[in-house]
C-alpha cells in the first residue's frame, strides 16, 4: 500500500526543515543543538505547515527560542522552496511539542520506582537448561 501524499510531504518537509535550521540559526544567543523538529503537519492545500520542535533544557528560554524560530522562518521557508518543489510553499508556524519531555519524565518516574521498590522490578533471566542433560 502507497503512503499517502501529504505523509511523505509532511517527512520530506520535516528533514529538509531541520537542515535548513543549521544555515540559518547562527547566532551564539540560539542553541541549536538543543532543538528538534519532531513533526510537520501540513494542511491539505499546502498552504500552511504546523511544525512541532522540541527544545530540550532551557526551561525558561523556551518561550524565546521558539520566538526566534517564528521571526526566521521567512529565511526557513525560502531554503525550502529551493529544494522541496511544491505548488505552494508552505507558510511555517512553529509550535511547541512537549512530548519528549513528558516522555522524559515518565522515564524518570519508573527508573525512581525501580530504586524505591527493586521487588517490582522484573526477575533477570538465569542460564537456560542444558538440554543435552534432560
Amino acid at each position: 500500500m502507497a503512503v499517502p501524499r501529504l505523509t511523505r510531504v509532511n517527512e520530506l518537509l520535516k528533514r529538509e526543515i531541520a537542515g535548513a535550521l543549521f544555515r540559518v540559526m547562527t547566532g551564539d544567543d540560539f542553541d541549536l543543538a538543543a532543538v528538534t523538529v519532531t513533526h510537520v503537519f501540513t494542511s491539505s492545500d499546502l498552504h500552511t505547515a504546523r511544525v512541532l520542535v522540541s527544545i530540550r533544557g532551557h526551561a525558561a528560554d523556551r518561550t524565546r527560542l521558539l520566538h526566534q524560530l517564528q521571526r526566521h522562518r521567512g529565511e526557513i521557508q525560502h531554503l525550502i522552496s529551493k529544494v522541496v518543489i511544491l505548488k505552494y510553499t508552505p507558510q511555517l508556524n512553529f509550535a511547541l511539542d512537549p512530548s519528549l519531555e513528558e516522555g522524559d519524565h515518565v522515564l524518570r518516574l519508573i527508573e525512581n520506582m525501580e530504586t524505591q521498590h527493586p521487588e517490582w522490578a522484573p526477575p533477570t533471566p538465569g542460564p537456560e537448561p542444558n538440554k543435552d542433560e534432560a
